[in-house]
């Protein structure tokens, strides 16, 4: 497999010209002032057509992004804790249909909120039990931390469940979250959520490992990751880039120093937002899910259940914007499902979107995406380091639409 950019004249389809906009794209928000560092790669059957890189890793001591900069891809860590479950799925262990309480019995009876506020919530017991799919697809009603939709978020800031903070143990956290109320009934809305931290803990009690060693055993190495942690060592601590906050008229302040990363001792591996990578790592990953679950002659997953996971999986079989909460601002998922893991496009021509039918996409908080279009055999990944990744949430959709246009066969 060929991970060093090639002529995108040789990339079949690609035209070079159009594909070049891709480039310029993502060198201008850092020449704009608007991004700090920024590394884009696009690929066609796993080969790499562009890989451009711009601006720095590191700001304050002058460093460069470069090809081996670690990132912090936040929620980009879902799918690859979604692929570990769907393993376990395969293997007979894990049924999508499963209670979560026949895991972790906290779950047994959960409320959903009704009413009230966080100092007084008022509840009604869940009318079915959570289950492992209701995790997958964030239909489970769990809350977040980082979202702001009323009690039941501020109840989990209350509990201590900062989604982006050190401290305490996974096994903490989950016997917290179990005791607070959800957002809705399971399974009838998609609401974003800590489900994959709760589905990490899954993956721990089924498999018999930690989510670190079950995700290092089951899809790391096998396909080469070798720069993907949930802790930076001494040994990369100076590859690893630096985080910047969005401040309105002015350049980006900095949020958190590379060199003094909170990801230098986590002492919780989060399933939902806990890795580091390298964009050659995380290509890697895409590769193998554009290619149906292979990647160099190991497979990870079948290509049916790869199909499965990029299938919407919504209730009613509808999009992100009919039965979901608003992540960024609403109609922004207008045309999109999600399935096991990946947001999916499902209607383009609904959404307005320059995009293709099947897509699986996912982004990080930190205002890094990918997408995978399993159609035309593509995959692109953007690498950047800006929260909160809302501000600049539009430019994903330019982003695909650019990609997309360089497409002539």
């Amino acid at each position: 497999m060929t991970f060093e950019p090639t002529d995108p004249g040789d990339v079949a389809g690609f035209d070079p010209d159009r594909l070049q906009r891709v480039a310029d794209f993502s060198r201008a928000l850092v020449e704009d002032g608007h991004l700090v560092g920024t590394d884009v790669l696009v690929a066609r059957h796993g080969r790499v057509a562009l890989r451009s890189m711009a601006g720095m890793a590191d700001r304050e001591r002058d460093v460069p992004v470069a090809d081996d900069s670690l990132w912090r891809i936040y929620s980009m860590t879902k799918p690859i804790t979604s692929v570990v479950a769907m393993q376990l799925v395969e293997e007979g262990r894990l049924r999508l249909r499963d209670p979560l309480s026949r895991f972790l019995p906290a779950f047994a009876d959960p409320r959903v909120l009704v009413g009230g506020t966080a100092d007084d919530p008022e509840t009604v017991p869940a009318e079915r039990a959570i289950t492992i799919a209701d995790l997958l697809t964030h239909t489970a009603g769990i809350g977040y931390s980082i979202m702001d939709r009323g009690p039941v978020d501020e109840l989990h800031r209350r509990a201590g469940l900062d989604a982006l903070a050190a401290g305490g143990t996974l096994v903490e956290r989950i016997d917290r979250l179990a005791n607070l109320p959800l957002l809705h009934q399971p399974g009838t809305r998609w609401s974003y959520s800590m489900a994959t931290d709760v589905l990490g803990r899954v993956v721990e009690l089924v498999d018999g490992r930690s989510l670190g060693e079950a995700m290092r055993a089951r899809v790391l190495d096998p396909l080469g990751m070798v720069d993907t942690v949930f802790q930076v060592d001494d040994d990369r601590l100076d590859r690893m880039t630096s985080c910047y906050r969005f401040v309105p008229g002015a350049d980006p302040a900095l949020d958190e120093a590379g060199g003094a990363t909170g990801f230098r001792f986590r002492s919780w591996e989060s399933g939902g937002g806990g890795l580091v990578s390298t964009m050659d790592d995380y290509h890697r990953f895409c590769s193998a899910m554009v290619a149906g679950g292979e990647l160099d002659g190991r497979r990870i997953l079948g290509d049916r259940t790869v199909r499965q996971m990029m299938t919407n999986h919504l209730p009613g079989a509808g999009d992100l914007d009919d039965v979901g909460d608003p992540l960024y601002a609403p109609g922004f998922f207008v045309g999109c499902g999600f399935g096991l893991g990946f947001a999916t496009v499902e209607d383009p021509a609904r959404g307005r979107l320059q995009a293709t039918r099947g897509e699986a996409s996912w982004g990080g908080a930190a205002s890094t995406v990918f997408w995978v279009d399993p159609v035309e055999g593509v995959h692109c990944i953007f690498l950047t380091q800006m929260v909160p990744s809302s501000v600049y949430a539009s430019r994903r959709w330019d982003l695909r639409a650019l990609v997309n246009q360089a497409l002539v066969g």
